[in-house]
């Protein structure tokens, strides 16, 4: 016996789709698949996006079925139901906008943080109390010249005015406080 669905309403449809006759959810979205895509395309504008809302709209109705007031429109059900996926559609449109702006994962390396470790702070700090000790321990017209050159940034010509020497001597004492330093920082 072929129950004639086209006949039947909206809630009987649904009573039997609950029931299990995949026929009768089929002819629930012969009915209001069109009226559905059409509220969705003018809610979403792209005809392509509206197919797909449409689909995952017929999805989440029959999921929902058993929620269904066979008393009330079905028609009316489905709207919202296609509402709200039009919303879920456009939230994900967002977040996905947002992150187009987003750097690709690989470059999150090269925002990361950049800034020494705890264990590599102390560890130059030390470094450079043995440095700056082992300056103090040069011979005063090797420190000067070291001091103007390097630490201070002045030119060749600026520290050998500062000192008045030679600008020839003043690059043979820097080269012999490197020399010094080496030495005695390699130990």
């Amino acid at each position: 016996m072929s129950l004639d669905l086209a006949g039947c309403s909206d809630g009987e449809l649904a009573a039997l789709a609950l029931a299990g006759r995949q026929a009768a959810y089929g002819e629930l979205m012969r009915r209001h698949r069109e009226p559905a895509y059409r509220l969705i395309r003018g809610h979403i504008g792209d005809a392509d996006a509206a197919l797909d809302v449409t689909q995952q709209t017929f999805v989440a109705a029959f999921s929902a079925l058993a929620r269904y007031d066979g008393a009330r429109p079905f028609r009316i059900w489905i709207a919202r139901i296609a509402i709200n996926k039009c919303h879920d559609w456009a939230r994900r449109r967002a977040v996905r906008r947002i992150l187009s702006f987003a750097l690709p994962i690989e470059a999150a390396s090269a925002a990361a943080d950049e800034a020494a470790t705890p264990e590599a702070t102390l560890s130059d700090r030390q470094e450079l109390r043995r440095t700056m000790a082992a300056i103090a321990t040069l011979p005063a017209s090797l420190k000067e010249s070291l001091i103007l050159r390097t630490i201070e940034g002045l030119s060749q010509a600026e520290t050998a005015q500062v000192l008045g020497i030679s600008e020839k001597a003043v690059e043979t004492r820097v080269y012999r406080a490197r020399a010094r330093l080496a030495e005695s920082l390699r130990d």
